[in-house]
């Protein structure tokens, strides 16, 4: 197997490792937990099922974690292609996002600190403890929404490096495009415009997954030979 290849599907099995692990944190956990609107239902949610919410603070970190080794060896991968594209793949795919998810953890923690109910917050009643916990909540998701704006900006130097390197078929990068689009016109909907982010979002969704046919692409079959200038 030639290095290009076996650096390709590296980064391939990177990818399957976040693509497995990011919905644990992203959508399991706040599906089965958070309930829209109810502050008490949510805190007693939480209490309820601490290790689960435990849990999706973990997947948030991991995910974040091997998403940094998987823009490096996407960077390693495509720097002979376009230098320039791919350093900006490095920074709108980690630099900036991972950070901001990195700190956002913070806002679950402090959601679970007030449901627990420490002496030191005995000056509030149970319904502020819960609104509190409810509004942190509330924050963990908006945090997501931030990084998700460069969640789909990333997507864009990664689309035209696919396009442009010749060893990954071109359309996978357009898909990458039509994804990064998606997540942006969801994650700006949600923050500029959220009576209409409903709409949006059922929209977005299925275009978002235009991201997944690069995951197997890369695991399976890493890259296939350069054409020889001709």
């Amino acid at each position: 197997m030639n290095d290009l290849k076996q650096q390709a599907r590296r980064a391939g099995i990177l990818y399957v490792a976040i693509a497995l692990i990011a919905p644990i944190g992203l959508m399991v956990v706040p599906g089965e937990l958070i309930v829209s609107g109810n502050a008490a239902a949510t805190a007693d949610n939480i209490r309820a099922a601490e290790g689960l919410f435990r849990l999706g603070m973990a997947s948030d970190l991991v995910h974040q974690v091997i998403g940094i080794f998987l823009v490096l060896a996407l960077y390693r991968l495509f720097q002979p292609v376009n230098e320039g594209l791919a350093r900006l793949l490095v920074v709108l795919g980690a630099l900036v996002s991972v950070p901001i998810m990195f700190v956002n953890v913070l806002n679950d923690l402090a959601a679970l600190t007030i449901v627990r109910g420490p002496d030191y917050l005995a000056a509030f009643n149970q319904a502020q403890l819960d609104a509190l916990a409810y509004l942190f909540v509330r924050l963990h998701g908006l945090g997501i929404m931030v990084a998700s704006v460069f969640w789909g900006l990333w997507l864009f130097p990664f689309g035209l490096l696919v396009v442009r390197s010749r060893f990954i078929p071109k359309a996978l990068g357009y898909l990458l495009m039509v994804a990064g689009t998606a997540y942006l016109a969801a994650a700006l909907t949600a923050i500029a415009l959220p009576q209409l982010s409903p709409i949006v979002s059922k929209i977005a969704l299925p275009l978002e997954l235009a991201e997944l046919p690069i995951i197997f692409w890369l695991a399976i079959w890493g890259a296939r030979p350069v054409p020889a200038e001709g």
